[in-house]
Formats: C-alpha cells, sequence, structure tokens
C-alpha cells in the first residue's frame, strides 16, 4: 500500500506516478487539490493586525460531493500588531485603519485579486463602537472575498478556543478551560473532546483605561471606571494616573477574574461586571491556557508598555497561577488566535430533495449559518427539543432579534425520522426562530434526508410568507458561512461552498 505522502511533508518522483505532476510547493496538480490564498483581519478593542495564509486543500473521496480538507497551511505574512486607532472614545478611526491595511498588503506583495477568502473579525469593546460593522464590510468589499463576522463575547470564546489549540488539545488531555483576554473583556472556553462545551465572559480586560508616555489617562470604558472606583481610584480622562494607582486596579482585575477561574461564588462587582452566565461546568479542569494580547503577559513573552493594564494584569494573573492547582499548558497562538489568517472552502452538494420556491433565489451567497444540534435520539424530537436547539445555537453565536440584518441559515442537525409529527414539530419551531428575519429569504440546511418534506410544510400549512430554501445532506458547523450554487437541472441538487474559519491543531 502506498503511503501517505503527507506525512513525509513532501511528494517525491514515485508519488508523481501515483499522483500525476507535482507542483512546485510539493504537492500533486489535478482537481482533486485545491491551493488558496486567504487574509484574516482582527479588529480587537486593544490591536488590530493581519495574517496571510497559503492553503492546500485535498478532497477527501473521488466523489464530485465530498468535501474537501486542509492539509498543509503556510504564513505567507504576518502584519506587526497596530494599537487600534481611534478618532473618538466611540470611532475607530477609518482612515488610520485602512492605510494599515493597505501598509500590509504592499508589504506581503499581495493584491485583492490574489485573494481567494478570507475573515474579518471585530471584537470586544471595539464591536461597541457604532461604526465598527461599517468598517468590516469596507475592508472585506476592498479586501477580497471575504467571510465577515462580528463577533460577541461567546463567538469570541469559541474562537480562542480553538485558535490556541486548546479545543485540539482536549482531544487528548480531557476537560480544558481557555481564558481569551482582550482589551475589553475576558472570554472563558470549556474545552472537551475537541469541542467547546461552554463560554463565559467579563468586563475584565487590559485596556478598560489607556494612558499615553506621560501616563495621562486617553480612554476609559465604563466598568474600567467602576473598578477603579472599586478600589479607591479616580479616573479621569486627561487626569495622570501614578503607578501605585495603576498597579492597584490590575490587582482588582486579576482579583475578579480568579473569581471566575475557580468557579466559586461571586462578588456583587463580579457579577455586575458578568457580559454572560456564569460557567456551570463543575467536573475537573485538567490544564489551562491563555490567548489573547494579555496572554503575551501572562505566559512573559512581552514586556513592550502599550499605554495600558498589559504587563500588569498579565503579571498578577501570573502569580496567581498556583493558586488554581491546575497545569498551565502552553498555547499555539496567543494575540493571533482570534482570528489565524485563514478560510477553508469546503465544496458540497445537497441530496436531490431540496426545496427551492422560486429558482430566482440561487445563487445566495455568505449566509452565516446557525447550527442547532437536535437529540441524538430520533425519537426524542419533538416541538420543545427543537425550540431548545434552535434557541442555543442563536445564543452561542450570540445572534438576536435586535440582528435581522444578518443573512443566515438555519442548520437542524441530528437524525429524523420522517413522519408526520416530527417534521410539524421542525417546521413550527423554524417557523417561530425565524419571524423576525421575515424581510430574508428563509435558508434552512438539514443533516437529514427530508428537506423536500420540510420546505412543503412551511409553505403549505404554516402558510409562511418569505422565500424559502431548504437543503440536506450538508455538513456544517459553527464558524461556517455557506454560499448556494444555482440548481444543476441534471440532478436536481445545489452546489453549496461552506467557508470556515481554519485554526491550528
Amino acid at each position: 500500500m502506498h503511503d501517505d505522502p503527507f506525512e513525509h511533508g513532501h511528494y517525491g518522483d514515485e508519488d508523481e506516478a501515483v499522483f500525476g505532476s507535482i507542483a512546485d510547493d510539493g504537492f500533486p496538480i489535478n482537481p482533486d487539490w485545491l491551493r488558496l490564498t486567504s487574509v484574516g483581519i482582527d479588529i480587537g478593542s486593544s490591536t488590530s493586525h493581519l495574517m496571510f495564509s497559503k492553503l492546500v486543500m485535498r478532497r477527501r473521496s473521488t466523489e464530485m460531493s465530498s468535501e474537501f480538507e486542509v492539509v498543509f497551511r503556510q504564513v505567507l505574512y504576518r502584519s506587526p500588531i497596530l494599537l487600534t486607532p481611534y478618532s473618538d472614545p466611540d470611532t475607530i478611526d477609518t482612515d488610520s485603519l485602512g492605510e494599515f491595511v493597505k501598509k500590509s498588503y504592499g508589504e506581503a506583495e499581495l493584491e485583492a485579486d490574489d485573494i481567494d477568502t478570507g475573515a474579518v473579525i471585530c471584537t470586544g469593546e471595539a464591536v461597541r463602537k457604532h461604526n465598527s460593522e461599517a468598517i468590516i464590510r469596507m475592508l472585506a468589499a476592498a479586501g477580497g472575498r471575504f467571510v465577515c463576522a462580528t463577533a460577541g463575547p461567546n463567538l469570541e470564546g469559541i474562537l480562542g478556543a480553538h485558535g490556541s489549540g486548546a479545543a485540539a488539545r482536549s482531544l487528548k488531555i480531557g476537560a480544558g478551560m481557555n481564558v481569551d483576554m482582550g482589551g475589553g473583556t475576558t472570554k472563558i472556553a470549556i474545552v472537551q473532546n475537541g469541542k467547546v462545551a461552554e463560554t463565559m465572559a467579563i468586563n475584565v480586560g487590559a485596556r478598560l483605561i489607556a494612558w499615553d508616555a506621560d501616563s495621562v489617562v486617553e480612554r476609559i470604558e465604563e466598568a474600567g471606571r467602576t473598578i477603579a472606583h472599586s478600589v479607591g481610584v479616580d479616573v479621569e480622562v486627561g487626569k495622570r494616573m501614578g503607578e501605585e494607582e495603576k498597579e492597584k486596579v490590575a490587582e482588582k482585575l486579576a482579583d475578579l477574574l480568579f473569581e471566575v477561574l475557580t468557579r466559586s461564588e461571586y462578588s456583587q462587582l463580579a457579577t455586575d461586571l458578568l457580559v454572560s452566565a456564569p460557567i456551570t461546568f463543575d467536573e475537573p479542569i485538567d490544564e489551562i491556557g491563555f490567548s489573547g494580547g494579555v496572554a503575551e503577559y501572562v505566559y512573559d513573552y512581552d514586556q513592550q508598555d502599550y499605554g495600558d493594564m498589559g504587563p500588569l494584569l498579565g503579571a498578577a494573573v501570573r502569580r496567581r497561577l498556583p493558586s488554581l492547582g491546575i497545569p498551565l499548558a502552553g498555547s499555539a497562538e496567543r494575540i493571533r488566535a482570534t482570528v489565524i489568517g485563514a478560510s477553508q472552502y469546503t465544496v458540497q452538494v445537497s441530496s436531490s430533495t431540496v426545496f427551492i420556491s422560486k429558482p430566482e433565489l440561487l445563487p445566495y451567497l455568505d449566509l452565516q449559518v446557525v447550527p442547532a444540534y437536535l437529540p441524538d435520539d430520533p425519537n426524542d424530537l419533538t416541538r420543545e427539543t427543537v425550540d431548545t436547539a434552535i434557541a442555543r445555537g442563536f445564543e452561542r453565536l450570540d445572534i438576536a432579534e435586535q440582528d435581522i440584518g444578518k443573512h443566515i441559515a438555519l442548520a437542524l442537525l441530528g437524525p429524523v425520522i420522517p413522519t408526520y409529527d416530527s417534521i410539524r414539530s421542525m417546521c413550527g419551531a423554524i417557523a417561530e426562530a425565524l419571524a423576525p428575519f421575515h424581510d430574508h429569504v428563509w435558508t434552512i440546511v438539514l443533516s437529514s434526508d427530508v428537506a423536500g418534506l420540510v420546505g412543503a410544510m412551511l409553505k403549505n400549512e404554516f402558510k409562511v410568507e418569505p422565500e424559502v430554501i431548504v437543503v440536506d445532506g450538508i455538513t456544517v458547523g459553527e464558524f461556517n458561512f455557506i454560499d448556494l450554487g444555482e440548481q444543476l437541472e441534471s440532478v436536481e441538487a445545489v452546489p453549496v461552498v461552506v467557508k470556515s474559519l481554519v485554526f491550528e491543531g
């Protein structure tokens, strides 16, 4: 049996006899192999940066409907870390950010047309600035073909856990905890069996208070003011902050964080600072790791002062770590964990049981997947269990009714027995969950082969007014965005491109 040449890291002459022509990168040249150039842009509350990558992808099998997997990833260029520019406390400086991105493209010797795919992620306090959505759309439009996402705390915690390698490590060590510490918030993710089991977030971060080279305060977030006040420190923009005052605030930030990490009863201040519900996971934690900008200081890899709490907070956390009694793991990525600069294409083809209320709806592009995991036992599928699954899917991705501007694809993943009662239970839950999205095409992805039944019942029995697209036989999950192509007349199926963030590990 011929060895898998990927295990050796390159292809040689004998491999060429098996796989055909070999490219300069050492991988075969044939339709089962794809080469993509990708870029990731991370706009955080403290810092912003880019990363360009080359991806080599291999089809999993010879079937046209099979998906591609990333078998090789090479970082082509990592930009310098930019302090996220603000023109005022509530406005990100679009011109400065645009110039930084343009300069990074030039230094990478890449043009927008060279980019096959990518991601723009806006996180932390930067998400709350009134022009953040406009900025990521602008960057996406100017930079090539992108997946765009504004990451709320739950999604950001998931991204950090995967980007740092914590999720991958949990396949070997059991349960782990990844602590993603940024400028405005800290996101905690519990990882088990390669997946994120739970996330939470608290307003503890390095850049809740920021100052200039003379320690004169330039920016204060409301959480920073509250925390400083709790230790008797009066902070105001334009007022110098003393070293002792900085230490007091940093120590208090670390104390608040460790209330979360120890999973103990929270003080009133910690409770007030919570962004999402406390962690409910009560099993032993086998390791803890850190990502985000403050992680550079927790691991003592950086000593540079950027005019915020980063060095002091990182040192305070590091001093407290022995009290946890949990081994400290390394981190594949720290400040760059949230987005590591790539998106991958997974090409799939639906089954022929699709439902499309109007053919002209296709192609339909850049839909954020909201995965809802149905019960493992199809006999447990009821209206209540589907309602719960969908609600959890929206919650995990921080999508709410006020986000009706988003273009989404609701994915119901799990086995379904095609009976009238089970299909009606699904349709009732779908109709209620998607009601706020009445101005959009309702796009539904199923893993079970019941798309035709679901689409017909939504239109004929539930009389839903929006247009409806239902496809099945598609594998999707967290972090995915999908493009739906025009229907293939010969097989009445729909080609689907699944785009997902690529993580190390």
